[in-house]
């Protein structure tokens, strides 16, 4: 008798739980968590002046965050002094040196993590997800 093959659907559960617990606990090393960790990298990478709009809605698309603990994360990051901007969001200067910090961590990890695998097959599964990513989303935005 032959074991059925795991779902890719299963299969990318799995992987993504692992990886977040991984990300979570590393983190959690620089008394960050990936919710700020997540909205910093927004911030920096769609920025700058972000509108606050743009921001909620895809902070809220995650699995750890609604409307409220959104809204209760990006007042936080005010009075830490990591961003600013009413509309439209930026990082402060300090919110800029956490976040390259932050970045330059996470990224060696990473590094680390993928070194061990075929960069070609990492490549091919970076845009087969970027590719089914793409294609879910314009079709759950047509229905």
């Amino acid at each position: 008798m032959t074991t059925p093959q795991v779902s890719f659907g299963q299969t990318l559960a799995f992987a993504e739980r692992t990886l977040t617990t991984a990300l979570r606990l590393h983190l959690a090393k620089r008394q960050t968590t990936p919710e700020t960790w997540y909205a910093l990298q927004l911030i920096a990478t769609r920025g700058p002046r972000i509108t606050r709009q743009a921001l909620s809605q895809d902070l809220e698309g995650s699995r750890t965050l609604n409307a409220d603990s959104t809204r209760e994360l990006l007042a936080r990051l005010e009075t830490e002094g990591l961003i600013h901007g009413h509309a439209e969001l930026d990082l402060t200067t300090e919110g800029e040196t956490l976040y390259r910090s932050l970045r330059e961590y996470v990224t060696g990890s990473t590094t680390q993590l993928l070194s061990q695998f075929n960069a070609d097959d990492i490549n091919t599964t970076m845009r087969t997800l970027q590719a089914i990513t793409k294609q879910v989303s314009e079709e759950l935005a047509a229905s």
